[in-house]
This record gives C-alpha cells, structure tokens and sequence, in this order.
C-alpha cells in the first residue's frame, strides 16, 4: 500500500521563522547603565531618591526605545497596529507602548529538506525522492503581511512540485537528467514563491531509492551488459587472431621451406625438457628429411679457405 507524503511540522517553523529574537542591544544597555549610575550618583550627592527612580525609568525608556537588528535581519514595525516600515540593518528607534516589533526576517539563503514515499513515476515506478531547496527572502514586507508563515509554505510549495515533477517524469530520466529535473523543480517553484517576496537559489536532488526487486533487475541487466560487451571484445580478438593466422598461412603457402623449417622449431621447443617423448607422423619426419638436408647443401656450397702460405716459403 503506497505511503502518503510526509508534509513538514509547521509548529517548529512558526516558532523559529517570523518570530525570530532580535540580537541582545548593548548599546543601550551601556546607555541604560550609566543614565542609571549618574541617578544613584546624584542620590548620594543630594539625598534624593527621585534621582535613582528617574535613572531607572530612563533606563528603561532607553532600553525599550533603541533597538538593534543584524546585517542579515529586517524588523516589521507596527504602530497602534498598522504598518509603520521595515527598520534594520543596525540601531533604530521606536515608541514605547506604542510601537510594536511584530516579526523579525532572516535574509540569509536557508534550507527545507522534502522527501516523498514512494511516488509513481510516469512508467508506474514507484521511488522515494530526497531534496534540498536552497531559497532567502528578497521582499520581507510581502513575505510577513501577505503569508502566515512563509517557511511552512515554501516547504508545502517544494513538497507538492516535487510530487508533481516526479509523476511526470520516467525512472530513466530521474536517475540519467538530475541536472535539467533540479531546473525544472527550481523554475516551478520559483513561479509560485515569487509573488510571496522569496527566491529559490536552487533544488538539488539528493537521492532516488527505488524498490528492491527493481534493484535486482537493474543490477542483473547491468550484468548481462557487461557479459556482452566482454564477449564481443573476445569475439573481436579472436576475429583480428584468425585473420593474421590466414596471413601467416598464406607465406607457409608461398614457402614450403620456411614450414618446414617452423615445424622443426617447434619440435625443438617441445623437446627442452629432458625426458620427453615425441611421435610424429610419417610426413613430417619426411618434411624434416627434406629440411635437414636442405641445410647441410647449403653448408657444403660454401667454398673452402685456402690455407695460409707459411713465411720464407717459395712456391715453385
């Protein structure tokens, strides 16, 4: 029985997206400290605690007044509940009790694994497909006001695309054409997503499992190729062997001689070894007769030296 797809959590997501923490500010608490330590400095000089009760409500002022957000960060500012602006990077002023931080975005490239269970492919194949989406927010303002978490939906968006780019594509494609599959889940996804103020850098495909029976067939096809690559290389060898043998028998052909002669070279390969005994055929013992003495005419051919003429010796 197929799986569902596995949708991710969105509770995480919520928690850790738009509701990100702002960096502690230590500019103003170093302000905040020494507004209060100039009150209570002037308490001990003047004997009055409104000094203290000013430095500390100050302080406080301060302290919730000055704000400051990272390189990477862009704060949503509210005011009596509409929508004041984008504040960031570095420190910016707001309202106490009036001015309200309402969400906080990382606009830095992140990532959202998605995993389908066993998905059919266009051939009815049925796979489990791992991928990463690479995305970043260009457009904080559309992405808070317009999704309630864009996180959840980025990864819902990812998740469905894949489903769909997998069901329309063969098992040969997914495994051979990753390249132009992640172009394709990149373009899709990226249509959707733009309107809501985020861009997908890229997806890439992590891994394609496929049944265990679909593995065993692929990996007995796989060997059968390999069989019948090796059998044409021995074949192709064994072709190129018979065509210099067919070479070499048309010289013996030519050359009775130089048959005769090989045949008496193999014999003498054979009987290195001490010990052993040869029979051979009534003709080629022939063959060598004629061989043999074929040899010993053309010794017999050679002229002989004369002898050398002794010193002092004169001929008559």
């Amino acid at each position: 029985m197929p799986e569902f797809p596995v949708f991710p959590s969105l509770s995480p997501l919520r928690s850790a997206g738009n509701r990100s923490r702002l960096p502690v500010n230590m500019v103003a608490a170093s302000i905040a400290g020494a507004i209060l330590l100039a009150g209570a400095g002037l308490t001990a000089l003047t004997k009055a605690p409104g000094w203290v009760i000013g430095g500390l409500v100050l302080g406080l002022l301060v302290m919730m007044s000055l704000r400051m957000c990272n390189s990477w960060q862009r704060v949503l500012v509210l005011r009596a509940g509409k929508i004041q602006g984008l504040r960031g990077p570095g420190l910016f002023m707001i309202v106490p009790f009036l001015d309200q931080i309402d969400a906080v975005v990382d606009q830095r490239i992140r990532t959202v694994p998605v995993h389908t269970r066993q998905t059919l492919t266009r051939d009815t194949t049925p796979v489990d497909v791992d991928a990463v989406v690479f995305w970043m927010v260009h457009d904080p303002l559309r992405a808070i006001t317009e999704l309630d978490n864009y996180e959840g939906s980025v990864s819902m968006v990812a998740l469905t695309t894949l489903r769909e780019v997998v069901s329309s594509s063969d098992l040969a494609t997914l495994l051979e054409d990753r390249r132009r599959i992640d172009g394709e889940l990149r373009d899709l996804i990226e249509i959707k997503t733009r309107e809501w103020g985020v861009t997908v850098q890229a997806v890439e495909i992590r891994d394609v499992q496929l049944p265990d029976s679909l593995q065993d067939a692929m990996s007995r096809q796989a060997q059968a190729e390999r069989e019948r690559a090796a059998r044409v290389t021995l074949a192709s060898a064994e072709r190129e062997v018979a065509h210099e043998l067919a070479l070499a028998a048309k010289t013996y052909e030519a050359s009775p001689i130089a048959l005769q002669i090989l045949q008496i070279n193999r014999i003498f390969e054979m009987n290195k070894n001490r010990g052993t005994t040869i029979l051979m055929p009534t003709t080629m013992a022939d063959s060598m007769t004629t061989a043999t003495a074929f040899a010993a005419a053309m010794q017999t051919v050679q002229p002989e030296a004369a002898p050398p003429v002794a010193a002092g010796e004169v001929s008559d």
